[in-house]
């Protein structure tokens, strides 16, 4: 038998890793704690360094059928309305990285994920809840609810996101923390907005202690917004879908210019989601440990200002199945090949970590901060806005 991997959690993480396992020739089990996959979610971006990935894996052309590709970012005051800076994506963008810059939403990916992996015959249960797991140096032994005996394999992977019970065994049971922020997101169709509203790009919008963002998804059919302010910390942070209120996002948001006002009214549903997050990954131990791995949520969960979180755990699961090869291909055993993993991935990922959180900082600035941000925007646009060290790694 080859070496078995066995995959908790059915995220984009997890499915993405599957996906480069079995592609990698390896045999693969993955377990996911919900009942079902069902559309959870809204909006994500995929920078280059993401899109370069899924088109690696053979998803590029439906890729092409389900995202939607804007021409251009534009950072804009929500106080003004006026553009600081501005991006060109679109061609220039996917000829400077060899890859697109693309919007999707969140359950499009995933179903495009899990299309490709239940082609492979990857062995897939749902409502599997891990119990706990005994790590042995031969052998991982992982107890769920779905099994009457524990489960044996030779890799553990823990993509069980932010609230990982995988965790733990590699890097302890601390929880995560809020951030005091909370995002506001809504969905519309583009066809229920005035022509004058209907966006084919990335908006941000920046303003005292929040911004917003919006951009269309599945093919510009419609367009994802979100909201984030500082605020208190909710009743239940494991509670990443809960019913927003209208009249708090409104309240929050305060005196805004007559465009991004308009908008934020035509959606009259919001869903509320407390941003949590852990430090900065310190090291490789933090990833990896003996026959156990971590991608994604469950190692280094991504704060939303630098629109990486999927794409690192794409990136992630494409390393990790790269790493495991050298198990068949140079004969090193799973622990080191683990190893190499962790110490290839964990540098890049807290620097996105670090980044992301800089950038929620400049986002949100007020005062002085804010008048040399927006003098900054201006003077450097494109030069300040384009990131090759993320778009190339």
């Amino acid at each position: 038998m080859g070496t078995q991997i066995f995959i908790a959690g059915g995220g984009i993480g997890g499915l993405a890793t599957a996906l480069a396992c079995v592609q990698a020739g390896f045999d693969v089990r993955l377990f996911e704690r919900a009942v079902g996959f069902s559309e959870v979610g809204a909006g994500l971006q995929l920078g280059p360094n993401a899109t370069r990935r899924l088109q690696a894996m053979g998803l590029g052309d439906r890729l092409q059928a389900l995202a939607s590709f804007p021409s251009s970012l534009r950072i804009r005051s929500a106080l003004t309305g006026k553009t600081l800076g501005q991006l060109s994506l679109g061609d220039d963008i996917a000829q400077r990285y060899g890859a697109p810059y693309a919007t999707m939403h969140r359950a499009d990916l995933q179903v495009m994920l899990l299309d490709a992996v239940c082609a492979t015959g990857v062995d897939l249960r749902t409502g599997a809840v891990i119990e706990s797991v005994v790590a042995g140096s031969s052998v991982v032994s992982v107890s769920t609810s779905a099994a009457a005996s524990p489960v044996e394999c030779d890799v553990l992977v823990g993509a069980d996101g932010l609230w990982s019970a995988v965790r733990r065994y590699v890097a302890g049971a601390t929880p995560p923390s809020f951030t005091g922020h909370l995002a506001y997101r809504g969905l519309i169709k583009q066809t229920d907005l005035p022509a004058a509203m209907r966006q084919r790009d990335v908006h941000v919008w920046l303003g005292p202690r929040l911004h917003v963002v919006a951009y269309p998804v599945r093919r510009d059919e419609l367009l994802n917004v979100v909201a984030i302010v500082q605020g208190e910390q909710p009743d239940d942070l494991r509670d990443w879908d809960q019913a927003g209120v209208t009249a708090q996002l409104h309240a929050a948001l305060g005196d805004m210019c007559a465009p991004l006002r308009e908008l934020i009214h035509a959606i009259h549903s919001w869903r509320l989601w407390a941003l949590n997050d852990r430090p900065a990954v310190r090291g490789a131990a933090e990833m990896a440990s003996g026959r156990i791995a971590l991608v994604g949520d469950a190692a280094h969960p991504m704060r939303p200002y630098l629109a990486q979180g999927a794409a690192m755990a794409i990136e992630d699961g494409v390393e990790l199945a790269r790493c495991l090869a050298m198990v068949k291909e140079a004969g090193i055993d799973v622990p080191l090949a683990l190893s190499r993993y962790a110490l290839n991935r964990w540098q890049r990922n807290a620097q996105v970590q670090i980044r992301a959180q800089g950038n929620g900082d400049i986002f949100h600035s007020t005062g002085v901060v804010r008048w040399g941000r927006d003098i900054a925007m201006r003077v450097l646009g494109e030069g300040l806005l384009d990131q090759p060290w993320l778009y190339r790694g």
